[in-house]
């Protein structure tokens, strides 16, 4: 039977994310997922589009902070919740095409990110008051929010692709690659490689209860998988992997031909629950009768 094997939260958009064994499910994701975010001066957000050193930013959930720590860097420090910031100003930002509200969390955060990034960057957080609403043509009725993330509460993906995915790879010559490179929130085992494209919602169960997701869009990737999250560069041997592999069979006829992995999905039901890895899955498939 299917079931939850990974479950990652990234709480900087384009840093490093963390493996956590449980994690609370909100209606704008898990908990902590993407509510912080590194921009320019005039709030346009910074990823490893542009900036791949974001990779090397670990993080990790402290006693009330944030806790910030990068290769010759200081350990750098700021509150979880708004409600602590002192005095926080508030900035206008974007995702994309989406403008929204953000609080400035200080001058500390700022010299540090400037420092390591080697461009003026200041840390965001999310402003809860913000209600981000997902685009509505890939919900339908089903409305939903998110916070920092590119654009949908949720990544999932599938253990089975990426065995697939590593099988081409290994048989050309060039290396496996992790997870990570796809920067899911939810792996889940127990289903056929690339299945999770026609799974229309995933219903986990926690305990006696169960909590819902809808898959709502293929995710469309762009160069961050050929980052090496560790060393925050590609392979200098294998530069453009795995989008070369990708590219002779993951390209998809609802997004024009884009390269696809994983699905975006928004939170239906169970919101507060908590995901741990082992819960088991009932996946309900749909191929578009």
């Amino acid at each position: 039977m299917p079931a939850v094997s990974s479950l990652y939260v990234y709480p900087i958009k384009s840093c490093a994310g963390i493996a956590l064994h449980e994690a609370r499910l909100l209606d704008t994701g898990l908990e902590y997922d993407r509510n912080w975010m590194v921009v320019d001066p005039s709030g346009l957000m910074l990823t490893q589009r542009s900036h791949a050193r974001l990779a090397l930013i670990g993080v990790a959930l402290g006693q009330g902070e944030l806790i910030v720590t990068a290769p010759g860097m200081p350990e750098l420090r700021t509150p979880l919740a708004v409600t602590a910031l002192e005095r926080p100003a508030l900035i206008e930002t974007r995702v994309w095409r989406d403008t929204m509200s953000a609080f400035d969390t200080g001058p500390q955060t700022e010299a540090w990110f400037s420092a390591f990034l080697g461009v003026p960057a200041r840390l965001v957080r999310f402003d809860p008051a913000v209600r981000r609403v997902v685009d509505p043509v890939w919900t339908g009725d089903l409305a939903a929010i998110t916070q920092f993330a590119d654009g949908f509460p949720l990544l999932v993906a599938g253990e089975a692709s990426l065995a697939d995915l590593n099988r081409r790879l290994t048989a050309k010559g060039a290396p496996p690659i992790p997870m990570n490179r796809f920067r899911p929130n939810l792996v889940f085992t127990g289903l056929e490689a690339y299945d999770e494209d026609y799974v229309e919602s995933l219903t986990i169960w926690v305990g006696d209860e169960t909590a819902q997701l809808h898959l709502v869009k293929p995710c469309a990737r762009c160069p961050i998988p050929t980052i090496d999250q560790a060393s925050g560069a590609p392979d200098p041997h294998w530069p453009n992997e795995p989008l070369d592999t990708m590219s002779t069979y993951r390209g998809n006829a609802r997004l024009d031909g884009a390269l696809t992995f994983g699905q975006n999905a928004i939170v239906s039901s169970g919101f507060g629950a908590v995901l741990a890895l082992g819960q088991q899955i009932d996946a309900e498939l749909g191929f578009g009768d």
